[in-house]
């Protein structure tokens, strides 16, 4: 019987070793190329959400379009104002009858849609605080009227108020504050992240001064924007609004009994021309977030600002449009 050498075991220690190396090699190739794979498969999806989504903000300028054709009063009750419920893509293209779209990779039954259009005059406007200049009095009393409805401190809106009539000043000084363009940017004015976060469903910065629609504006903005409307009156405003809407500030004066003459031509109307047009896309790992903001005029619409952001990737997501997962 002839027995292993030395070398004979050194030469199988290196054939194991020679082996492992190569499973080694092997897997770490085949795990690049899964993630090669992966990366480009979620920038390609990424892609073709930034076109759905961009056909989507189409669509609701349609709306928007169609809407000023019909004239009249803008309300809640109109189809801009109906939010699009999440929903395959591929319900939209069954409703297609002209078979020009196809749907050849079956992606819309992959891609999930949803969106809103939201009355932006239906909130305060930053912007009319400040009048040549100075900060409006008046202005300022609606806006105080709503701090306290929320029961926020007056001091925070007295200084950043203050700040913004700086920062709005033909020649602000070196130390000034940039102007917000979004509420989120409010903070740069010291505006805190609890008052900001119960504010924000109730004003908005707009890049010009607005009346307030008061077929669109939420009780709060209501009470604040009138004198001497409480809160409670101003809910069954709301409740009676959704029945009949107001034609226009006549017929809402005469509807509004002791108040009517609170209503003020310069801050009130009930025709609206900021629209703000939010769209969210889900497909496979990726969500993305288009919000624009839109201004009417007739029957022409017009982007003012756009904005497209991911939300969130699923776990284990590979994605190169986000932090990594």
């Amino acid at each position: 019987m002839k027995h292993p050498t030395p070398h004979s075991g050194a030469a199988l220690l290196m054939a194991m070793l020679t082996v492992a190396l190569i499973a080694m090699l092997a897997s770490a190739g085949l795990w690049q190329q899964w993630r090669t794979v992966s990366v480009e498969t979620a920038e390609r999806h990424a892609q073709q959400g930034r076109w759905l989504l961009a056909g989507a903000q189409d669509w609701a300028r349609v709306v928007l379009r169609e809407d000023g054709r019909n004239g009249g009063a803008d309300h809640l009750a109109e189809p801009w104002a109906l939010p699009l419920q999440e929903a395959r893509l591929s319900r939209f293209l069954a409703a297609d009858t002209s078979g020009v779209i196809t749907d050849a990779d079956g992606l819309a039954d992959q891609v999930f849609l949803s969106g809103h259009i939201t009355d932006m005059q239906s909130r305060l406007n930053v912007r009319n605080l400040v009048v040549n200049g100075e900060i409006d009095p008046a202005e300022w009393q609606i806006w105080l009227r709503l701090y306290r409805q929320l029961r926020l401190p007056d001091a925070e809106l007295q200084a950043w108020t203050s700040r913004l009539k700086t920062a709005l000043q033909t020649n602000p000084p070196a130390n000034a504050p940039l102007v917000p363009q979004h509420i989120e940017q409010l903070s740069w004015l010291g505006l805190s992240s609890n008052s900001l976060a119960q504010l924000a469903p109730h004003i908005t910065i707009l890049p010009a001064s607005t009346a307030i629609n008061l077929n669109t504006a939420s009780a709060e903005v209501l009470s604040a924007s009138i004198p001497g409307l409480d809160l409670f009156t101003a809910r069954q405003w709301v409740n009676e609004r959704s029945n009949k809407p107001w034609d226009n500030l006549a017929d809402a004066r005469s509807r509004m009994g002791p108040l009517a003459q609170a209503i003020s031509e310069k801050r009130h109307d009930t025709r609206s021309s900021y629209f703000e047009i939010m769209g969210q896309l889900r497909l496979e790992g990726i969500t993305l977030l288009e919000r624009s903001l839109v201004k009417r005029e007739g029957i022409v619409s017009k982007t003012v600002w756009r904005e497209r952001r991911p939300l969130y990737s699923e776990p284990g997501c590979v994605s190169r449009i986000q932090p990594p997962c």
